[in-house]
């Protein structure tokens, strides 16, 4: 039997199944959304790592819209955040099945309950290591892309096994009660659901201290109020600041290149040097100084950057076509470019795809706003690409070698 200190009046199949159609509803699209993202970064990243058939199959990632990655990563968090009010709801509302400790009726049953086991772990872990990959720099003993990946994998198999053995359950929770008679219901006529069998309902109920309206208004508003906190990261001006849930998409300097920045130069062990030259690579390699690279003919185009965390901005950027670059190296079209940077870990080198180097906004961007960029913006130079994920837009390069095959 369950233990009885589960006693909540409120917890029964039907507050069960609102809950559970809302999840129904956002969880796929944050799963897709999810899985758009990691194939943004492109199958030459090495992110995630080996993870063996679960690895998706290659794709080259559009450049247009310019604004594809910002809207399915921005997506992506912002859901992600929205639903954690109600995913704490549901595991409050089934949390007396965790404790079941009656004997397993059939086959059904033990995959009912081995599901809902999976189900709240992975979930529970997607939760935690998003929040703290959007709050924290790389606090992982782990690679969060392999991990979080991982986990997402173990949440599509439990939810899809959940939702096929308990649907009908749900259908029939929806239908016991009706929603607009219970958002009409005071705490003084809120009544325990009759017993079921389901083990939601408490076979000794306490007074109730909340209406189920009061409960979902609960949910509703903490859901309201995260999507209040977050939203500021998507958008540029004073509302950025609004953003008090995701504190690195926050502005960190003024003027022109006052704009969010992932990870600082200081954090990537980068120092300015006066004699930094661009090393390109190719049939005919090419050195520049960042002077020569000015004199280039210039491009100008107001792109996003969109980063993993969820924030993203609308920027002017100028600098050289990378296309026009792969032209000087003797390679105008190249099946590939391969761009490394003065910094070192995991994004110190990245791979370009023919399409996004022969992108006509694909830049090695000199400039932001009319302005150079700034050392944590990745002076001396950066790329930027339409709809590419921000950390791939590699700061501080120091060589492009462009790749026939």
């Amino acid at each position: 039997m369950p233990t009885v200190r589960f006693r909540s009046p409120l917890r029964g199949p039907w507050l069960t199944s609102v809950f559970a159609v809302v999840l129904l509803a956002g969880m796929p699209v944050l799963v897709v959304t999810g899985l758009l993202d990691r194939v943004a970064y492109g199958p030459a990243q090495g992110l995630p790592g080996d993870v063996g058939l679960l690895q998706l199959p290659p794709f080259d990632w559009p450049t247009s819209p310019s604004w594809l990655f910002r809207l399915t990563q921005g997506v992506h968090v912002g859901l992600g955040i929205v639903l954690v009010p109600v995913v704490l709801a549901k595991l409050w509302s089934v949390i007396p099945k965790l404790f079941d400790r009656r004997p397993v009726r059939s086959p059904a049953h033990a995959l009912e309950r081995a599901s809902l086991l999976l189900l709240v772990g992975s979930a529970l872990f997607e939760i935690v290591t998003g929040l703290l990959n959007i709050q924290y720099d790389y606090v992982f003993g782990f690679s969060f892309y392999t991990g979080h990946y991982l986990g997402a994998w173990v949440f599509v198999a439990a939810f899809v096994a959940h939702v096929a053995l308990t649907l009908g359950a749900m259908v029939r929770g929806l239908r016991s009660r009706s929603l607009r008679r219970e958002l009409a219901t005071p705490l003084a006529r809120t009544e325990p659901e009759p017993p079921d069998g389901s083990g939601l309902v408490a076979l000794d109920p306490a007074p109730p201290t909340m209406s189920r309206r009061g409960a979902l208004a609960l949910v509703g508003g903490g859901s309201a109020l995260l999507a209040a906190l977050s939203i500021g990261q998507v958008l540029d001006g004073p509302a950025r600041s609004s953003a008090l849930l995701l504190p690195r998409g926050r502005t960190t300097e003024d003027g022109p290149n006052g704009f969010p920045v992932n990870r600082t130069a200081a954090a990537a062990g980068v120092v300015p040097a006066a004699d930094w030259t661009l090393a390109l690579a190719g049939a005919t390699p090419r050195t520049f100084s960042r002077a020569e690279l000015a004199a280039l003919p210039q491009h100008t185009a107001r792109l996003p950057i969109a980063c993993v965390e969820g924030w993203s901005t609308v920027q002017t950027w100028t600098g050289v076509r990378l296309r026009d670059l792969a032209a000087l190296a003797g390679v105008p079209q190249p099946a590939s470019a391969f761009v490394a940077s003065l910094e070192e870990g995991p994004f110190a080198r990245g791979t370009l795809t023919a399409g996004q180097v022969l992108d006509p906004d694909g830049l090695l961007a000199l400039q932001v706003n009319g302005v150079d960029l700034s050392l944590d913006h990745g002076f001396p130079a950066r790329i930027v690409v339409p709809a590419l994920p921000g950390v791939r837009c590699t700061k501080w390069v120091r060589s492009i070698e462009f790749r026939e095959a």
